[in-house]
């Protein structure tokens, strides 16, 4: 099984990603955690962007508030899926790091999940790396149907409690 690369822009985007480190667990989806930044240490991202796939990795996260440069840096040097998590800093509430992370020109596409949406970066890792894992793809179906199934026992509580 291919890989995860979770890449925070700076240790200080630990507590956001941490939320998807829960969710590789979950479904057994290997994965590595590191902190590259697109402006301090621009040679090492590219590096390890431009090796990711050699190295066994099949998608990149990667977190980063303010500018957010992180995602498109990655993007720009690999031909893997990469999916940006926009981190809520103090300036703008997030709506800069999501702006930045959205924003990219044709032909360097970044997928872009909600701000601090680490759960759903994991995913939506999960999701692509699913197209080539049959397996993979079972465990994400049968959790799709265990919260359907949690969501109408819900529904029939309610129903059941407020009916006239």
């Amino acid at each position: 099984m291919k890989k995860v690369a979770v890449i925070m822009g700076s240790d200080s985007d630990l507590p956001v990603v941490e939320k998807a480190f829960g969710v590789f667990k979950e479904y057994g989806v290997p994965f590595e955690v590191h902190v590259y930044s697109a402006h301090r240490t621009p040679e090492e991202a590219r590096a390890f962007a431009m090796s990711a796939a050699e190295n066994g990795f099949g998608a990149i996260i990667c977190a980063a508030g303010k500018a957010a440069h992180l995602a498109g840096a990655f993007a720009a040097n690999t031909v893997l899926p990469v999916i940006g998590i926009p981190v809520k800093s103090s300036t703008l509430d997030g709506l800069d790091a999501l702006l930045s992370t959205v924003q990219m020109p044709a032909g360097i596409p970044v997928a872009t999940v909600a701000i601090d949406g680490a759960a759903n970066a994991a995913l939506l890792a999960i999701q692509i790396l699913a197209v080539s894992d049959k397996a993979l793809a079972e465990k994400l179906l049968s959790a799709r149907k265990a919260a359907a199934e949690k969501v109408l026992a819900k529904n029939a509580e309610i129903t059941e409690k407020y009916h006239l």
